[in-house]
């Protein structure tokens, strides 16, 4: 049964009837009447606005999770994109559409009563409230859009038919005017019909002529054309081998130079490390012979008396600096540091950080290599230290007097730089690192350096 419209009759409530209130038709009423899935767009549409309205005064609490990304937008844009998830609140949350009633009551009572002149208005408030007649204000509300689309479509057939009215009437216009024009024209002299046709047939003959003169230019166009394009192709193909060979020639030329050049820069660097590799060992030899002398001095002074032999103050002493790998003091890294054309190699960071770790790591470097210029100039010792250069943005130039400063490659670790540096130095040449890192201490023992404490060796460039 439908619910009578705005215009007909409609029976007022019993005088002894009160108006049922939102709160008793909701708890009369718990199962929906209707199917929300099936609602008519404008009921669809008025239910979405009221809940946007009042979904931006609830509490936090009370608006349910897949409504809480819709809150964000204004109240317009919420009926708009989160139609079906307001709808699909109200009809799942009790909570929701209790607040939902509550806020109609507030601020939009009128919402709320089914006594409204506007079906649209009643029927949104018959399924807001969940009454008993919400299904028949549904289907009237149904019946109305689909009249109203059938009202359309019979507007829209109707306006089609008017204008196919017209336009009939127009070409049946322009038929009568044609239709007459041609008993016009065949009321003209014959005489004249008969020039213009022999014209026209002289006019055909030329034009014919015409276009067979046309037809033969443009085959000897394309002909001229066909055999240029030919003898292009020939001369670009001959140019592109002539380019290909070129190229190829070019390209073994270049291969050749570099590879020649690679030669020569394999040779030079090679004999440049065979010649720095020389030079040290024959410094190393000659302090070591040096050293050896001054050691031997007084034992070849005092044989007769019964005195160690020069091998046995040798091997005492190889054994006293020599017997492990590790400087456990400074005392110790004075000794080695003493010795003739020592190379000391320091890990950087690992000996500031261990130091000074609260310091900008410019200024740890400034710091430390001010310091190992004063312990190279009172040891006489040549020192290096490495930097790791993956966060250093430009590179200084040049270091303090008698320290070689180094920094990494920004995809080498200075460890790796570190191990180079004790690979390069030839056999005998007495290398010290200074590190606590257990992986470059492990690696340069087994090259034959000395491993010292970053702490021993900041105890020795700051002593108290």
């Amino acid at each position: 049964m439908i619910p009578p419209t705005s215009g007909d009759n409609v029976d007022p409530p019993a005088a002894n009837e009160g108006p049922e209130t939102a709160s008793d038709l909701t708890a009369s009423h718990e199962e929906p009447s209707v199917d929300w899935d099936e609602l008519p767009g404008p009921l669809r549409g008025r239910i979405a606005e009221l809940a946007a309205a009042a979904l931006g005064g609830m509490r936090p609490g009370d608006v349910p999770m897949r409504l809480r990304p819709v809150m964000r937008f204004a109240a317009a844009k919420r009926a708009k994109l989160g139609q079906s998830d307001l709808l699909a609140a109200i009809r799942d949350s009790a909570v929701f559409r209790a607040a939902v009633l509550d806020w109609c009551r507030r601020k939009q009572p009128a919402a709320l009563e089914q006594q409204q002149v506007d079906p649209l208005g009643a029927a949104t408030a018959a399924v807001l409230l969940n009454s008993v007649t919400a299904a028949h204000y549904v289907e009237l509300i149904g019946h109305r859009v689909e009249q109203g689309k059938l009202r359309e479509q019979h507007d829209a057939a109707v306006s089609r038919v008017e204008k196919l009215a017209a336009d009939n009437e127009r070409l049946r216009g322009e038929l009568e005017e044609a239709n007459r024009l041609a008993r016009s024209a065949e009321q003209h002299n014959s005489a004249d019909a008969d020039r213009l046709r022999h014209r026209l047939r002289q006019q055909g003959v030329r034009l014919k002529e015409q276009k067979d003169e046309v037809a033969r230019l443009n085959a000897e166009v394309e002909r001229v054309v066909e055999e240029k394009d030919r003898e292009l192709a020939e001369l670009t193909a001959e140019r592109d081998r002539d380019r290909a060979r070129a190229a190829d020639e070019r390209a073994r030329a270049e291969r050749s130079d570099r590879e020649a050049a690679t030669a020569q820069q394999s040779a030079r660097e090679a004999r440049r490390g065979d010649e720095v590799r020389l030079s040290l060992l024959l410094d190393t030899l000659e302090g070591s012979i040096a050293g050896l002398r001054r050691e031997l001095g007084p034992t070849r002074r005092g044989q007769s008396g019964g005195g160690p032999l020069p091998a046995e103050t040798v091997g005492g002493v190889r054994a006293h600096t020599a017997a492990t790998s590790d400087v456990p003091d400074v005392a110790a890294l004075d000794r080695l540091l003493a010795l003739p054309a020592v190379h000391l190699v320091v890990d950087g960071y690992n000996v500031t950080k261990t130091g000074y770790p609260d310091l900008p790591l410019a200024e740890q470097r400034d710091r430390l290599a001010h310091q190992l210029a004063v312990l190279a100039a009172r040891s006489g010792a040549e020192v290096t230290v490495v930097f790791d250069g993956a966060n250093v943005v430009s590179v200084p130039r040049t270091g303090p007097r008698g320290v070689r400063v180094l920094f990494s490659e920004p995809d080498v670790q200075a460890d790796d730089v570190i191990r180079d540096l004790v690979d390069a130095e030839p056999t005998g040449r007495q290398l010290v690192v200074a590190t606590s890192d257990r992986e470059v201490v492990t690696s340069v023992r087994r090259r034959g350096a000395y491993a010292v404490a970053s702490a021993t060796l900041l105890e020795r460039v700051n002593p108290l």
